[in-house]
C-alpha cells in the first residue's frame, strides 16, 4: 500500500546538510528515509535511518526496493552523500583519491538516481534533488578535484531533468557555499603533497577557517530543498545562501578577466 504521506529519501543524512534537510521535510509531512554509511543509534533521530553505501550497486539496490517495499513507492530522492578534500593543488591527489571522489560525490548521485527512476516512472511522478556546491558554477584554485566532481553533478542533473519531464519527473541541483557543518573538519589530505604548495595549503586553510565563522547553517540550505521539492514549477538550479547567491551573481554578470582577479586577490595569490 502507497503511504499518503510523501516519501523521502535523503543520502547522507547523518549530519550537517542532510540532517538539516531530513528534519525539515519531516516537519513538512514528508516520511523521511534517511542514509548513513554507519549503523545509527537507535532512537536518535525524529525519522527512519538505513544503512547505505552509495559507492556499493549492490547496497544502493536493496535500500532502494526496502523503501519502497515498506512504503509504496519514493516521491523524492535526496542526493546529498559526498566528501570533500582539504585544500590542495590538483596534481596534490592521485588517480586513485580523484577516483573514490568522483565514486561517491558524482557515481553516487547517478547510481542513486538509476536505482528509483523506474519506479518514479511507473508512478508517474517523483523529484530528485541533487546537492551540489558554488564550486560547481564558480571553480575556486586548490579544489580543483571537488569541483569538477560538483561540475559533474551539474551537468548531469540539467540533461536528466530534461529527459525525465515528460515522464512526470523534475530534477534540480541546489548549490551552497560554506556551511556551518562538520563537512569542512571532515576533509581528506591530499595523498601525495609537494612541499611546493606547503605554504598556500597553510594559508588557504586559515582562509576558510575565517570564512566558516559567516558561514550560513544547513538549515538555509535545507529551506531551499524544501521549496524545490515543493513547488510546480521547480527550477533547474537554486542557490542557496548569501555568499552563494554573491558568487553567482558575479559569474553571471562580471567580466571573466575581473571575476578572475578577485579570487586570486582574495586568496593571495
Amino acid at each position: 500500500m502507497k503511504n499518503n504521506n510523501p516519501v523521502a529519501l535523503i543520502t547522507g543524512a547523518s549530519s550537517g546538510i542532510g540532517l538539516a534537510v531530513a528534519e525539515r521535510l519531516t516537519e513538512a509531512g514528508y516520511k523521511v528515509y534517511g542514509t548513513s554509511r554507519r549503523q545509527a543509534e537507535a532512537g536518535k533521530f525524529r525519522f527512519s535511518m538505513i544503512v547505505l553505501d552509495v559507492t556499493s550497486d549492490a547496497s544502493v539496490e536493496l535500500t532502494v526496493r526496502e523503501v519502497i517495499a515498506l512504503e509504496g513507492g519514493i516521491d523524492l530522492l535526496v542526493n546529498n552523500a559526498g566528501f570533500g578534500l582539504e585544500p590542495a593543488a590538483a596534481e596534490e591527489s592521485s588517480i586513485l583519491q580523484a577516483q573514490a571522489l568522483f565514486d561517491t560525490n558524482f557515481m553516487g548521485v547517478v547510481r542513486m538516481t538509476r536505482a528509483v527512476l523506474p519506479h518514479m516512472r511507473e508512478q508517474k511522478k517523483g523529484r530528485i534533488i541533487n546537492i551540489s556546491s558554488i564550486l560547481g558554477v564558480v571553480p575556486m584554485p586548490y579544489v580543483a578535484l571537488y569541483a569538477a566532481s560538483k561540475h559533474a553533478v551539474e551537468g548531469y542533473t540539467e540533461a536528466l531533468d530534461h529527459e525525465v519531464r515528460t515522464a512526470g519527473i523534475r530534477a534540480s541541483v541546489i548549490e551552497p557555499a560554506y556551511t556551518r557543518t562538520q563537512f569542512e573538519a571532515n576533509n581528506i589530505p591530499p595523498d601525495a603533497p609537494l612541499d611546493i604548495y606547503q605554504s598556500i595549503r597553510q594559508t588557504l586553510k586559515q582562509a576558510v577557517n575565517e570564512t566558516m565563522k559567516t558561514a550560513d547553517e544547513p538549515d538555509v540550505i535545507a529551506q531551499v530543498v524544501l521549496h524545490a521539492a515543493q513547488t510546480n514549477r521547480p527550477r533547474i538550479r537554486y542557490t542557496a545562501g548569501k555568499m552563494a547567491k554573491k558568487l553567482a551573481f558575479l559569474r553571471r554578470f562580471m567580466p571573466s578577466s575581473l571575476l578572475d582577479s578577485g579570487i586570486r586577490k582574495n586568496l593571495g595569490l
